[in-house]
């Protein structure tokens, strides 16, 4: 089905009860998510990460064209804020909830680059793209639901070209503000999920085959991990 900013529906029917709770919670969510709270503490610094090291591996490569991939896009927030970079060739969203993509469509439908948008319903264990598919994989704020997080990098890493860049931004729970804000409080609100600490998330993405990884802590109150890695 396709639709505003090249929507795609490539989703898996059937879904047990567990995937149809995040789903729904995320449905729910959709129409007020870009007022949330959590955007000056926690949404738009890893927006704004993940430009810069988007920039700063750009000027490393020469400023080629790029093909990245959003997954866990959410409204589509990330893709516009990079849909005006004349080096963005192709930005793909991929999201599991039917309502955070109707509403990114919306968004991103009207703008004038709405033509290098897609939008995807997908699953990110299972990313229905064929190998070496994007330059730049994204991921912020949405790994700490995937229930296999092996898997799920493992499947960033089959999409990626040589040389390209992965970009996963998720709560640092590390620390004491961090563990009381994410292994208590989200998960508590949420259920089901899983802030992968510092040394796990290297362990994973350098199983995964990646060349490079560095990590970064961002914030305070809402303590952010960043991980860049290199495939």
């Amino acid at each position: 089905m396709t639709g505003p900013a090249g929507t795609e529906v490539r989703g898996r029917g059937g879904l047990p009860e567990s995937d149809q709770g995040v789903r729904r919670h995320f449905d729910r969510w959709a129409r007020s998510y870009d007022r949330s709270w959590l955007n000056e503490l926690a949404f738009l610094p890893a927006l704004r990460v993940c430009q810069e090291e988007i920039i700063r591996w750009q000027t490393w490569r020469g400023w080629r064209p790029f093909r990245l991939l959003d997954v866990g896009c959410g409204t589509g927030r990330l893709l516009e804020r990079l849909s005006g970079q004349p080096d963005a060739e192709l930005l793909v969203g991929l999201d599991y909830s039917p309502a955070m993509i109707q509403r990114a469509a919306q968004k991103l439908g009207p703008l004038r680059s709405a033509k290098k948008l897609r939008l995807v319903l997908g699953d990110a264990h299972r990313l229905p793209f064929a190998e070496q598919s994007f330059d730049v994989v994204t991921c912020c704020h949405s790994f700490h639901h995937y229930p296999n997080q092996a898997q799920v990098i493992a499947g960033f890493a089959r999409v990626l070209r040589p040389g390209g860049l992965l970009l996963i931004v998720d709560g640092f729970r590390d620390n004491v503000i961090g563990w009381v804000v994410f292994d208590v409080g989200v998960a508590t609100i949420e259920r089901n999920v899983h802030h992968a600490s510092w040394s796990e998330l290297r362990r994973l993405i350098s199983a995964a085959g990646f060349a490079s990884l560095r990590q970064r802590k961002l914030n305070v109150l809402a303590p952010l991990l960043v991980n860049i890695a290199i495939r």
